[in-house]
């Protein structure tokens, strides 16, 4: 038991260890090479269609507002994203992004499609749908440590969620 145990936690690391560095060789020599993972992942928290609040995406992010300005400056600089104090409450600063963030944020989803389905493509539709009742549960399970371990009232989402958020705005 204890092999299987110990087999099963080098997978999960060397799993989560290489979807990080393939996703950071793809996108060192793609088109946005100019991006870091986690300014990609904030464009992904922000969403290719409306406007969102600073403080909504710090919150989905798991990070500050203060943390969240200083990645948002980047991204202004770079021409990602675009900064704009609300029309009715100017206190409220509403951020979104630019043509070319859109292209960055579909082309990254797109990298997690292909991957998702390369993975998916070797088995039957049985093995499909019990590997992924398997990895949702293995999501919950890591999920409730975090949770566990946190003295956060907010936890970042995850990406799933962020994904379903921007689907549901969508809609």
């Amino acid at each position: 038991m204890q092999n299987e145990q110990k087999d099963f936690s080098l997978s999960l690391v060397r799993i989560f260890d290489n979807v990080l560095l393939t996703e950071e060789e793809a996108l060192s020599k793609g088109y946005f090479s100019d991006l870091s993972i986690a300014e990609l992942h904030t464009l992904d928290a922000i969403g290719p269609y409306e406007a969102r609040t600073m403080t909504e995406t710090a919150n989905d992010l798991g990070i500050t507002t203060g943390t969240l300005t200083v990645a948002i400056d980047r991204l202004l600089k770079k021409g990602y994203v675009t900064r704009d104090r609300d029309t009715v409450d100017r206190r409220i600063v509403r951020i979104s992004l630019t043509k070319n963030g859109k292209l960055a944020c579909r082309i990254h989803q797109k990298f997690h499609s292909v991957l998702a389905q390369r993975i998916l493509d070797p088995y039957t539709p049985e093995e499909r749908a019990m590997l992924i009742k398997m990895t949702n549960e293995i999501d919950e399970f890591v999920k409730s440590q975090l949770l566990r371990y946190s003295d956060k009232k907010q936890i970042r989402k995850t990406a799933h969620e962020v994904a379903n958020d921007n689907r549901r705005r969508i809609e």
